[in-house]
């Protein structure tokens, strides 16, 4: 999921009646031109030397490097007992692995002697419910009743659980964590300079990439997939409360120094109360994070739905993966509608209102004794300890999987027509190019366009990465990679472009499309590869079109708001000249939307490159499969470890060649501003 933020200088510049950005649009043409001839010549010299110098490593062949990583990997484990880092990490696993092993026996499964939990689920619905109430409203609370009778109908009782319990124990230490970096980062200037530095590169790392080491310090299991959720789900929040602490108004502060107030006063009384409702954002944004983040811990033994979403992948059985994928949906919009309904009943009560606070208060009491009793009878009777088995999860199953059987029978021409258009016309000639051009032809030519598009910042940053892959010795597959991300983010970028500027244009189309675009980004990104698997069977096209699908809502939104911000005076100069409706869109919109073009390829790139790597699964190949090698194969895991650490290069890389774009706008013309974002992986971040 993506937030941006906009400050002063990021706002579209108004211009004077009659006055086009003509300045603008000729400099972002001009980088256009060198950029032209750069590919031109990368393909004259493709032509005469494709083929050769291409670094090729076979799907499970090694070098001595990756078996240095590997003999890294034994010699860390074997002095696990005696290496102080692998003891303080040993003690910290073991600390999670118990409070889940505790809240598991109080809800979710024997706490022997006794044969059920302590509490069973009618005690765990009515709980969940009266939070619900609680934190937020009725409504909410007839929503998580829902939500998890769902859990128990639908046969995956237990699984749901499990998965709420990595999440909240993840999320409940990311608040510990979080908020004081937070405060650090809101309060002082240079600590925001240097934490950002590593919440960039946190978030630029596509999810797969954090289990690898994590694995190494905290063993598979409960402890892996907590670690793994609290590391990634740490950044939306310290990010994004820092920047609403920093955004108080400074007269506000000025005025608490007049009256006396100490720094610890003024926080706790005046800037965080302020910040309320951004800090709930960012808890919304974390605890969607670290929903995903606990999904994909299946790959690590983790428990929770994500273990029968993988099971049922791994024999490409999407009838078996639709149930747990369609609970994750249901647990992601819960989690999602609660936080934020949550922000906004704290934000009604801060200003006077919220309702009559007596009839609350009865309801309160209600739901109170109502939870305590359905807490009793959960304890007394065994029949409502354990949820009863139902096999209507089993049915809708076995129909979606014949119903997949019949349209992939009745349309399968179809979609292999599409498969082939796609793969014939931009994905093989992309790969060619890439791929089967000498590495040092592919190296010099990459460093050319980031240096025409980006200046010197993006030609460092460049060079270093491309040099980091080169030295990993997987360049042919992160290549490959790098060309199925490039596909589908060019795809992204046409459906952001469509959409986008329809919804700009018509309030209409706006409203009907923006709640399914705000949907999508709560979706985990592990479950999309359910319904494209369906749809085109394993392959590395299957990875694109899953990848195309996470992408896309994020960049239609930011095309959509870019386009949106576009100065009104400038649209009617436009028009009082005879301008169509396709010159003022080509013309004047798009060009003065261009930073959040910029932005929107941005984040599009960033979650395309996270969805093709978890594609290896899939049969995406390339980096994605020496990662899944390296997970499955103990032997090979000093090649999943280089496997995750190019497709961080490559992330980093394409990072700072589109925000060095986006940058490089402030010197296209007079009076061009810059623009700047937060970055929030899920997402459901990044």
């Amino acid at each position: 999921m993506t937030a941006t933020a906009t400050d002063p200088e990021a706002a579209p510049r108004r211009v004077e009646p009659g006055a086009p950005p003509p300045v603008e649009a000729e400099a972002h043409l001009s980088r256009w031109i060198p950029a032209s001839a750069v590919v031109v010549a990368w393909i004259v010299v493709w032509s005469f030397t494709e083929g050769t110098d291409t670094l090729p490593l076979p799907g499970v062949a090694r070098t001595e490097l990756h078996d240095s990583f590997t003999e890294l990997q034994n010699w860390l484990l074997a002095g696990r007992d005696t290496n102080p880092v692998m003891q303080v990490t040993n003690a910290i696993a073991e600390f999670f692995r118990s409070w889940v092993d505790w809240l598991q026996r109080m809800v979710v499964k024997p706490n022997l002697p006794r044969p059920v939990p302590e509490i069973g689920w009618l005690g765990v619905v009515a709980l969940a419910t009266y939070v619900g109430l609680a934190i937020a409203s009725w409504r909410i609370a007839i929503l998580v009743c829902a939500s998890f009778l769902s859990f128990g109908v639908l046969g995956f009782w237990q699984d749901s659980l499990d998965l709420l319990i990595v999440t909240g124990i993840a999320v409940t230490m990311v608040v510990v964590i979080g908020m004081p970096l937070a405060v650090l980062i809101g309060t002082h200037a240079g600590a925001n300079r240097v934490v950002t530095v590593f919440l960039d590169l946190m978030q630029t790392m596509p999810t797969f990439v954090y289990l690898l080491p994590i694995v190494l310090f905290f063993g598979i299991g409960t402890s892996a997939a907590v670690v793994a959720t609290l590391i990634y789900a740490l950044p939306p929040l310290i990010r994004i409360a820092g920047f609403g602490i920093r955004e108080v108004p400074e007269t506000t502060i000025e005025a608490t120094d007049s009256a006396g107030q100490t720094s610890w006063q003024r926080l706790l009384k005046v800037q965080v109360p302020m910040a309320r409702k951004t800090i709930i954002v960012g808890l919304n944004q974390t605890t969607l994070a670290a929903l995903s983040m606990a999904t994909l811990a299946a790959f690590v033994d983790g428990p929770g739905l994500g273990q029968p979403v993988l099971d049922a992948l791994r024999i490409n059985d999407v009838g078996a993966a639709v149930v747990p994928g369609a609970l994750i949906v249901v647990m992601a919009v819960m989690l999602d509608r609660t936080t934020t309904a949550a922000s906004e009943r704290a934000e009604k009560v801060a200003r006077g209102g919220g309702g009559d606070p007596r009839v609350r208060r009865v309801l309160l009491l209600v739901g109170a004794a109502a939870t305590l009793v359905a807490v009793y009878l959960s304890r007394t009777y065994v029949t409502l300890a354990e949820f009863p088995t139902y096999s209507i999860g089993d049915r809708i199953g076995s129909a979606v999987g014949d119903g997949v059987d019949w349209f992939t029978d009745t349309f399968g021409e179809l979609t292999g027509a599409f498969k082939d258009a796609i793969t014939n016309a931009l994905l093989n000639p992309m790969q060619s190019l890439l791929a089967e051009s000498p590495w040092y032809v592919s190296f010099a030519a990459i460093s050319a366009l980031a240096f025409v598009f980006g200046g010197a910042r993006a030609l460092v940053s460049t060079l270093v990465c491309l040099a980091g892959i080169y030295y990993l010795d997987l360049w042919h597959d992160a290549m490959i990679t790098l060309t199925m991300t490039m596909v589908a983010t060019v795809l992204v970028m046409a459906l952001a472009l469509v959409f986008g500027v329809w919804m700009a244009r018509d309030r209409r189309v706006d409203l009907g499309i923006r709640p399914v675009l705000d949907a999508g980004q709560t979706i985990p990104p592990f479950v999309y590869l359910i319904p494209v698997l369906a749809l085109f069977g394993p392959s590395r096209f299957t990875a694109i079109v899953a990848a195309i699908v996470y992408a896309a809502p994020a960049a239609i939104k930011l095309v959509a708001d870019g386009v949106k911000g576009v100065s009104p005076t400038t649209i009617e100069a436009g028009r009082s000249t005879g301008q169509t409706t396709w010159q003022e869109i080509v013309k004047v919109q798009l060009p003065m939307a261009r930073g959040s073009l910029v932005l929107a390829t941005n984040q599009g790139l960033l979650y395309v490159l996270s969805m093709t790597v978890i594609g290896g699964l899939v049969g995406a190949g390339a980096l994605g499969f020496g990662v899944v090698y390296g997970f499955s194969r103990s032997e090979a895991w000093g090649k999943g470890l280089a496997a995750g650490l190019a497709i961080v290069l490559l992330g980093i890389m394409l990072d700072r060649i589109t925000r060095a774009a986006a940058d490089v706008r402030r010197d296209d013309g007079p009076g061009t501003r810059r623009a700047f974002h937060i970055r929030l992986p899920i997402g459901p971040p990044h």
